[in-house]
């Protein structure tokens, strides 16, 4: 799935991979694909820029650390970041409900010739 399709829905993502702990930005990359069954397999050039903003907005904390010779920049949620994740996912639930319960009824319309 492509980055464009989860505009305004990538924050949401990566606050939820992060809940479950620390993780350098490769990491949150493949734990966004494997948690979504490879539907979510985004470039770096996608996600980094989120971690970035998310990291300058106070929802993130950052820190490099050094692993097999190579520096990385591990992320991790701070309280505001919890309690974003908490209004954002409940946001994205209610959106979920709601758009389900017009899809319910939906019939394909007839293809005109």
């Amino acid at each position: 799935m492509k980055g464009q399709a989860l505009k305004g829905h990538l924050d949401l993502l990566v606050l939820a991979v992060l809940a479950d702990g620390p993780l350098h930005g490769y990491a949150v990359i493949e734990h966004l694909r494997d948690r979504s069954g490879d539907a979510f397999d985004l470039p770096e050039g996608t996600v980094y820029p989120v971690l970035h903003r998310l990291d300058g907005a106070g929802l993130l904390a950052s820190n490099w650390s050094e692993a097999t010779g190579r520096r990385r920049r591990t992320y991790r949620l701070t309280d505001d970041g919890r309690a974003a994740l908490v209004q954002e996912r409940s946001q994205w639930q209610q959106f979920a409900a709601a758009v389900t319960s017009v899809l319910k009824g939906a019939e394909p319309c007839p293809n005109p010739t």
